[in-house]
C-alpha cells in the first residue's frame, strides 16, 4: 500500500503481485488487464482517477510480476476464482469494477457472479463472445505464435502492440520495452501459451443477463481485435448497460486515450451512475 502519489507493487508469493494508489476514504475502483499486459496498462488512467477512487489494480497469473502458476490453471474459470480469492483479501466489501479484453471478461464474469460486491461495472473492449475461432473449445496456436509469446522479439512486440492501436504513433518505446520485459518474466511465455490452450468463449448471454451491476461499455470503432460489432451485443445482453463508441481508437481506449476514456467513466451514467 502506498500513501504517496503513485502505486506500489506487492509481491505475493505465488498469489498475485497488485499495486493500490493513494490510500483513503474514497470508494475503490478494481481495474484487470488484458491478455500479455500487466497492472502497469491503467498507469495513465488511474492518474486521472486517483483523485476519486482508490485504485486497486494487479497482475493476472502467468502476467507481469505474478508469474506463472504450478497448477498451470489459466482456463477462465479459474482465473475469475483466482482473482475472487485476491479480492477477498485486498478489497472492501463493494467497489467499482473495470476490465479491457480478457481483463474485461474475467471482470463481467465476477461481477455476474458476485452482485453483492460489485457496485458498478466499466468494460473496455471486453472478450465474451466467440471471436478469432475461439468458441466452445480453443484454438490451435501456429508456430510463430508460439514463437512471439516465449521469446517476445522486439520487433514482435512492436507489431503486436501497434495493432492494438488506431493511432500507432502513439506507442511509445518505454511502454514497448515494459510489455516486452513483463512477458519475458521466467515463466510467463509458457503460461501464456498454456492460457491460449484453456481458452474458451460459450455463448455469454446467460451468464450476461445475470449482472445486475450498472454497466458502461466502451469500446474502440477501430478495435482490430474483438470487432466493435460485439458492442451492442454487450449491451443488448447486459440488463442496465450504456455503451459508448469511442472513435478513432482502437483495442485499448485506456491507453490510447486516458484522459478521455477516464471522463467517459466519471461522467454521468460513467461509474458513479451507469
Amino acid at each position: 500500500m502506498d500513501d504517496g502519489v503513485g502505486p506500489v507493487r506487492h509481491h505475493c508469493g505465488r498469489g498475485l503481485a497488485r499495486a493500490r494508489n493513494r490510500s483513503g476514504e474514497r470508494p475503490s475502483l478494481v481495474l484487470i488487464h488484458g491478455f500479455s499486459h500487466s497492472l502497469e496498462s491503467w498507469d495513465a488512467m488511474a492518474a486521472e482517477l486517483d483523485d476519486r477512487y482508490r485504485i486497486i489494480r494487479f497482475d493476472l497469473p502467468g502476467h507481469g510480476l505474478t508469474g506463472p502458476r504450478d497448477d498451470k490453471a489459466y482456463a477462465v474459470p479459474d482465473t475469475v476464482a483466482q482473482v475472487s480469492a485476491l479480492l477477498d483479501d485486498i478489497a472492501p466489501e463493494s467497489f467499482a469494477l473495470g476490465g479491457n479484453s480478457l481483463g474485461g471478461l474475467i471482470a463481467w464474469r465476477y461481477a455476474a457472479d458476485h452482485p453483492d460486491r460489485v457496485t458498478h461495472l466499466v468494460l473496455m473492449d471486453p472478450g465474451g463472445y466467440p471471436n478469432l475461432g475461439v468458441g466452445d473449445e480453443p484454438a490451435p496456436i501456429p508456430d510463430a505464435m508460439r514463437a512471439y509469446l516465449t521469446l517476445a522479439p522486439e520487433a514482435g512486440v512492436q507489431y503486436a502492440t501497434s495493432t492494438l492501436y488506431a493511432d500507432p504513433s502513439k506507442v511509445t518505446p518505454e511502454q514497448l520495452e515494459r510489455i516486452r520485459a513483463m512477458m519475458r518474466v521466467e515463466g510467463n511465455g509458457q503460461a501464456l501459451i498454456e492460457r491460449i490452450e484453456q481458452f474458451t468463449l460459450p455463448d455469454p448471454n446467460p451468464d450476461l443477463a445475470r449482472i445486475s451491476a450498472p454497466t458502461l461499455i466502451l469500446w474502440g470503432d477501430s478495435d482490430a481485435m474483438i470487432p466493435a460489432t460485439h458492442g451492442p451485443r454487450f449491451d443488448a445482453a447486459i440488463p442496465s448497460s450504456r455503451l459508448v463508441l469511442m472513435q478513432n481508437t482502437g483495442h485499448v481506449p485506456m491507453e490510447e486515450w486516458p484522459v478521455e476514456t477516464a471522463a467517459s467513466s466519471r461522467a454521468p451514467r460513467g461509474i458513479t451512475d451507469a
